[in-house]
């Protein structure tokens, strides 16, 4: 028995992995908002957002899992509501971006912290419908009403999502390190800004 149980959680763990990773590591929401940070304030001042990105992944996948997303869909306008809101936050920090200027030059700027990413996750809609997909597919028969096997899909894609995060986020590191000088520096904080506001678009999108 624990050794059938055991080979469905290694197959659930690969089959989840495939799943994910067209999903978590593709330019979407996320990763370009952290790519930004990253290129703006380097690697180590995005761990904050990271991290509170990444504990209310795992809070708000395991309540979906739970079936919290059933009991939210009934509520008339809330996800319009999460969509405009999140729509609009992003397209704040994309000015807030685009405003800053040169990497020297932004004393007063400040990267964003655990509350930009709890607030990015919980604002974000579509993640919620790839929460609520990756459970349609993988929360089957074998799992049904598990709590265990709801813990296990969220932790691996939590972690999944997190390590996709953390390139994106070298990238954008990486990035500020060739781009140095104010002007170059000014010119790719405008880029990434544009691409976050394209994502705000992208959010708003049914």
């Amino acid at each position: 028995m624990a050794a059938t149980k055991g080979r469905l959680m290694l197959e659930t763990f690969i089959a989840l992995i495939v799943f994910l990773a067209p999903l978590a590591y593709s330019p979407g929401p996320g990763n370009l908002f952290f790519a930004a940070n990253g290129a703006r304030f380097g690697f180590r001042a995005t761990l904050p957002a990271n991290v509170g990105y990444h504990a209310a992944t795992w809070l708000v996948t395991i309540a979906i899992g739970l079936g919290f997303l059933a009991l939210v869909e009934n509520v008339p306008g809330v996800f319009a509501f999460i969509r405009m809101a999140g729509a609009a936050y992003v397209l704040w920090l994309a000015a807030k971006l685009i405003r800053s200027g040169a990497i020297e030059d932004g004393s007063a700027a400040q990267p964003a912290g655990f509350r930009d990413g709890v607030v990015l996750l919980l604002l974000n809609p579509k993640a919620y419908a790839i929460i609520a997909l990756m459970f349609s597919q993988f929360l089957g028969p074998n799992f049904s009403g598990n709590l265990a096997a709801v813990l296990f899909i969220s932790t691996v894609f939590t972690l999944n999502n997190c390590t996709a995060f953390v390139i994106w986020t070298l990238i954008g590191d990486r990035l500020a390190a060739v781009f140095r000088n104010d002007r170059q520096a000014a010119v790719l904080n405008v880029v990434l800004g544009l691409a976050l506001a394209g994502v705000a678009i992208w959010m708003l999108l049914p």
